[in-house]
């Protein structure tokens, strides 16, 4: 006789449990006992909204030194401590926030939370391993620099965010790393680093008040009064005109190209309707549209597809294309023609259906491992969506209509005013 097979529930109120700390850190926590293991992840907000020009990349330096030696451990005592159980940590930067993440076998958890404890509340910065550092990032940065893709993304980004934070690069240039010093590294920990605004998520083989008590262990006395408010964001200047830039990078075979505009944040309501829109358009299938007309047909580009890409300010959605220098202008054309027939018809009724079962269809597969559910819990508690967001989920989805992909459509793509950044030869 076949097993019958019991389809897991979506994580909601009834199971995830969320705590508050005295000192401002929220836990979030969801039993998963079968396996024997633990995911963990969370941020606290100290991004490169912090940094001035002169410093771009101090952010993210910060958050690879963290775990690079800390007051009473070297950093190869950490990684053989992580090692000689099998677990894992490490951290992460962004604009507005320094992310962490682990995992471990459910009797490893206290260790994992005291190297976090140690790495975000008592790191050294040595001088020697900060040099290794800032020999790695500039590595990265001349690689970058040679990178189609990466350098048509950052122009992009200068263009559409004219002014604004998300228009710089998080990892910095060769001089703002150049000119990071230890102290800079110091004073940024001393001031950014704190309990307030930290979120950390723990899914796995372990009961909520079992978690909640180690956070408060390793992390409950953690105590920072000058720990400094992030900046608000400033609002997002239109785009009033079409911009195009093209970067020269010498000696390439291949131009990479990034159309688009502006995007909702997550926290829009018309985040959904452009989500399924832009799988329409660049993402399903053989990546939509886009790739249909642009790659399958015409056999113009390697790869072409959309994104949307929506966090906490404003987005970007946009169209990448990689192709052969000679075909730049035959691309370009042919992406503005199906971004106007976007916004002019949208999408179909079977286009719509397609692409809602999908996500629907997606979702539980997403939340099938335990770091799936962490990062769905962060998102939740990041964007204010509720706890039961997951659970109506699928009727979201199933409620945006045609309608309503069109009218978003129109209010964010604009054929008229679009941002082109090409980088090649």
């Amino acid at each position: 006789m076949a097993k019958s097979f019991v389809k897991p529930s979506l994580p909601g109120p009834e199971d995830i449990h969320k705590a508050v700390l005295s000192n401002g850190i929220t836990v979030l926590v969801r039993s998963n006992f079968n396996s024997p293991s633990i995911s963990m992840g969370g941020y606290l907000p100290a991004g490169a909204i912090f940094e001035n020009d002169e410093k771009l990349g101090l952010a993210d330096f910060v958050a690879s030194s963290l775990m690079r030696g800390t007051r009473t451990h070297s950093f190869d005592a950490i990684y053989n401590a992580l090692e000689s159980v099998g677990a894992s940590l490490g951290f992460d930067s962004g604009v507005h926030n320094t992310s962490f993440g682990g995992r471990s076998l459910v009797e490893d958890l206290p260790l994992v939370l005291s190297l976090l404890s140690e790495s975000l509340q008592t790191p050294i910065f040595p001088k020697d391993e900060i040099e290794r550092l800032r020999a790695q990032f500039l590595t990265g940065l001349a690689m970058r620099a040679q990178d189609t893709s990466e350098m048509a993304d950052m122009a992009f980004d200068q263009m559409l965010f004219d002014g604004h934070p998300y228009s710089r690069p998080s990892d910095g240039y060769p001089e703002t790393v150049q000119s990071i010093t230890r102290k800079d590294l110091q004073e940024f920990h001393r001031l950014h680093f704190g309990p307030r605004g930290m979120v950390i998520a723990i899914v796995g083989a372990i009961y909520p008040k079992k978690a909640v008590e180690a956070v408060e262990k390793f992390l409950g006395g953690w105590q920072v009064p000058a720990q400094k408010e992030a900046p608000l964001l400033p609002p997002h200047k239109p785009v009033r005109k079409p911009m195009k830039r093209h970067h020269s990078i010498a000696g390439k075979s291949q131009t990479d190209i990034i159309i688009g505009s502006v995007g909702p944040s997550r926290r829009d309501p018309e985040y959904l309707s452009a989500s399924l829109g832009n799988s329409v358009l660049g993402q399903f299938g053989m990546m939509g549209r886009i790739g249909d007309v642009v790659r399958e047909k015409s056999g113009l580009a390697y790869y072409a597809y959309s994104a949307l890409d929506s966090g906490t300010g404003p987005g970007r959605w946009d169209v990448a294309a990689g192709v052969n220098p000679a075909n730049v202008k035959k691309a370009i054309d042919l992406i503005e023609k199906e971004l106007r027939r976007f916004v002019k018809r949208g999408v179909t009724k079977e286009e719509l259906a397609d692409s809602q079962d999908n996500y629907i269809g997606r979702l539980p597969l997403s939340l099938e491992s335990n770091s799936g559910i962490v990062s769905a819990l962060l998102n939740i508690h990041r964007f204010d969506l509720g706890l039961d967001y997951y659970q109506r989920y699928a009727s979201m989805v199933r409620a945006v209509t045609r309608d309503d992909v069109l009218e978003t459509a129109r209010k964010y793509i604009d054929p008229d005013r679009l941002v082109i950044s090409t980088a090649g030869p």
